[in-house]
């Protein structure tokens, strides 16, 4: 999952481990992380390039007819 953080976070995996994300960062984090972080209001999905961003774009488009 791809994420631009827009406000710095920090994500635990495991009680003995933190990595921190500054604001303005785009990453590419694990699945957990992403949607933690983006739950938080702390930072927004970046949708993929390509085709898939295409299908993706697509499919909300269905989406909102319905």
């Amino acid at each position: 999952m791809k994420v631009r953080f827009t406000e710095d976070f920090d994500y635990r995996p495991t009680p003995a481990c933190t990595i921190a994300y500054k604001a303005g960062m785009v990453e590419t984090v694990k699945r957990a992380c992403g949607e933690d972080a983006v739950a938080k209001g702390k930072a927004v999905e970046v949708l993929p390039r390509g085709r898939k961003a295409k299908a993706v774009k697509e499919e909300q488009a269905d989406g909102d007819q319905q």
